[in-house]
């Protein structure tokens, strides 16, 4: 039986070899072969999952590859020509398994949600929940969030849940409150929409706090630990009511939830904060800290 672990290098054709074609043929079964071993050891089922979800009527895939060559039409049609509504519409950006997108839109049917992502086989698990319990107000998108802005037109969003992202502690750029993503934010989400803020990192609820103090941004609410914090409004009670797997585990050890809700008006040119923030210690559960450094940016 031929191993699964294997790496199977290019080899070099030349027309003058008279095996030429059959070399190449068997090449080419062999490393699908193989493939498919790997995929079914390391995946469990991951090129099932992805092809499952080409089924799915909630599930729309653009990553970069496509969206460049195929503009995506149902951008500032969501309500009329996927859920039929008039409700809000809001977006949970970095999803992962959807638990959170699903579990708003149990507690919030009068309220649309899309989950979005680019690992779609974290994605499969509350796409296919969400079939199965026929929640008609959710809806999925496979893509990079850096270019989300393709997908949503004018005012279309009401709001956002950034719930535990990456706090991307190396680079400003790239953590979802960075200025960088709230002007992409402010081209889809209405005038003063509400972005809501869910994490384990002190770094990225520090950093996001200065954001807000910097650039005058009106914060609705504030508090780095979520489930010992009183006098809670009955939205956010019920919200709650809701944790992923792996918030449950962060929960488990010790760890402070934070929360930060704020507005994002469309006026006024956004600054990133210049002050340092002391690294968190941790990266996330299972990850180690990527630097060496005290404090960050």
């Amino acid at each position: 039986m031929l191993p699964s672990k294997v790496t199977v290098f290019p080899v070099l054709f030349f027309p003058d070899n008279a095996g030429y074609f059959a070399l190449k043929v068997a090449y080419i079964v062999l490393s699908l072969y193989l493939c498919s071993q790997d995929c079914s050891v390391m995946g469990k089922g991951k090129l099932a999952k992805f092809a499952e979800m080409e089924t799915f009527s909630n599930v729309f895939q653009y990553p970069y590859s496509v969206i460049d060559n195929v503009p995506f039409a149902m951008k500032g049609h969501w309500r009329d020509r996927y859920f039929d509504n008039g409700n809000p519409i809001v977006l949970e950006l970095g999803c992962g398994k959807g638990e959170y997108t699903v579990e708003l839109a149990r507690l919030f049917p009068d309220v649309n949600f899309v989950g979005v992502d680019i690992k779609g086989a974290r994605m499969w698990t509350g796409a296919k929940q969400a079939l199965e319990d026929g929640l008609k107000n959710v809806a999925f998108l496979r893509t990079n969030i850096e270019i989300i802005d393709r997908f949503f037109a004018k005012n279309e969003v009401q709001e956002l849940w950034l719930t535990f992202s990456d706090p991307q502690m190396k680079n400003a750029r790239k953590r979802l409150t960075s200025t960088f993503f709230l002007n992409r934010y402010r081209t889809f989400l209405v005038d003063g929409g509400i972005v809501h803020l869910k994490t384990d990192s002190n770094f990225l609820y520090t950093y996001t706090t200065y954001m807000t103090k910097e650039n005058r941004l009106p914060v609705l609410f504030a508090t780095d630990d979520l489930y010992h914090t009183e006098g809670l409004d009955e939205a956010t009670r019920k919200i709650l009511s809701i944790r992923t797997y792996y918030e449950s585990m962060w929960i488990e050890r010790g760890l402070n939830i934070r929360y930060i809700k704020f507005r994002l008006p469309h006026e006024s040119m956004l600054v990133e904060p210049e002050v340092d923030i002391p690294l968190d210690e941790y990266r996330s559960y299972h990850r180690p800290k990527r630097s060496n450094r005290e404090t960050g940016r």
